[in-house]
């Protein structure tokens, strides 16, 4: 599906935060009110119309997923290194899971996630957030679109689910999907572990342009893998006012250590919004249409770690409701960013347990037998003169539990052992081992 709707990024700095709308839903093999569509699954429920913004609450919808965003920047926070990543990208994927969750692995996932409304209000949300977002440019068709980018922005979702062949989902479950994120499940056989993957991670590519590559890394998936839920998001946006090529100087860039390296640096004189707080600066760059911008956020030097830990929701809402129009004399560097998360201990780390372990996904399936293995990320950015094109996919893959261990034991170091009679305990032999290779 074609999507093309305002985005509203942050940089912290430099570390694009984009958000963006829609996911897909699953459908049940076989289930009363499905119908099946050569290998895809999906409930008959149509999707439903979106209220207003605020009649769905829209705005706490977006509140809590900015909040999740911050929460996972500073988890994800590696202040050698460029970050990226899609929060509302994995918001609406983890929410198509949410809506299986119950008992302590619902509330988790809700405190972790900040979804704040209940399950029947925040599945319609999404979907009112969603086609809202759509909305914006219907007037013009996708060729237009494509031929003359310096003009128009476009951005391409598309989701997908995947389920093993044979393996049921609950009606309800299907249809919440169905008319709040419009989507079908793909029946494949996860025992061909090698073979889904490349099919998943080719879904992947073909959604964004070829930009995001092995999103599923090798095994991820087992014979064992009952659903793996997927979002891509491709987008491409000019800047409003583009930055002359021929003012693109090599300059240098200082480093968190004092130390200095050399970047391509556009430049441009440009009304822009700008605001300035105690400690940072913020500089806002409006893509073409007026409805996407990019911000920046620019620490006082020396202060960038202590500000990206401490940026709260509160502190960003701020920064962006101070932002007026004034010439600026803008210089940034070009740059490029790929990144790969799997996101299991930073989501554990935040207080989302029980999804990775004892779950209770029953919403699903009616049973308590499904558990999310992993989440996975991948992620790319570019930013030049000409403006921004960003890509990002999720998958979060749920698995069957099997028998339940209660403690790993790894015989890895020096140990004694015995041999003896049950019934008698008599020791028939007694030894130890320090080093088996001997």
């Amino acid at each position: 599906m074609k999507k093309r709707f305002w985005i509203n990024g942050v940089f912290v700095p430099l570390a694009l935060t984009i958000a963006v709308s829609g996911l897909a839903g699953c459908a049940a093999l076989g289930s009363a009110g499905s119908v099946v569509m050569a290998d895809i699954v999906r409930s008959d429920r149509p999707r439903l119309p979106a209220p207003p913004l605020d009649e769905a609450r829209v705005p706490e919808l977006v509140k809590g997923n900015t909040a999740f965003a911050l929460d996972l920047y500073r988890a994800l926070f590696a202040k050698e290194e460029n970050l990226f990543y899609s929060p509302y990208s994995l918001s609406a994927a983890l929410a198509m899971a949410y809506a299986g969750a119950r008992g302590d692995t619902e509330r988790q996932m809700a405190e972790v996630l900040h979804y704040t409304l209940p399950q029947p209000q925040l599945h319609p949300a999404f979907n009112a957030l969603d086609q809202a977002l759509v909305s914006e440019g219907e007037g013009e068709d996708e060729e237009t679109l494509r031929q003359n980018s310096k003009q128009a922005f476009h951005l391409h979702i598309t989701n997908a689910l995947w389920g093993q062949q044979g393996y049921s989902f609950l009606d309800a479950f299907l249809d919440t999907l169905a008319e709040n994120y419009d989507a079908g499940l793909r029946i494949v056989d996860f025992g061909q572990t090698e073979d889904t993957r490349h099919a998943i991670n080719g879904w992947a590519s073909d959604q964004t342009e070829g930009r995001i590559q092995e999103l599923l890394p090798p095994g991820v998936l087992n014979a064992e893998t009952a659903l793996v839920m997927t979002n891509a998001v491709h987008f491409k946006a000019a800047w409003m006012q583009a930055f002359p090529e021929d003012s693109t100087h090599d300059g240098a860039f200082t480093l968190l250590d004092g130390g200095q390296v050399t970047a391509p640096m556009m430049e441009q004189a440009a009304q822009l919004g700008y605001a300035e707080r105690p400690g940072v600066r913020a500089v806002e760059m409006p893509y073409a249409g007026g409805e996407l911008s990019m911000v920046i956020l620019l620490p006082e030097a020396d202060t960038f770690e202590a500000f990206a830990q401490e940026l709260d929701a509160r502190q960003l809402g701020a920064i962006l409701s101070d932002l007026k129009p004034t010439g600026v004399q803008l210089t940034m560097p070009k740059f490029r960013i790929d990144a790969r998360f799997e996101l299991k201990d930073a989501l554990m780390e935040l207080g989302m347990v029980d999804a990775f372990g004892e779950a209770d996904f029953s919403g699903m399936d009616g049973t308590h037998e499904l558990f999310i293995r992993e989440v996975c990320h991948k992620a790319l950015l570019a930013v030049d003169e000409a403006g921004t094109e960003a890509a990002a996919a999720s998958a979060v893959v749920m698995e069957r539990k099997g028998p339940r261990v209660a403690q790993e034991v790894s015989i890895d170091r020096p140990f004694l052992f015995l041999i003896r009679d049950v019934e008698t305990d008599t020791v028939l032999f007694l030894g130890h081992v320090v080093n088996p290779a001997a």
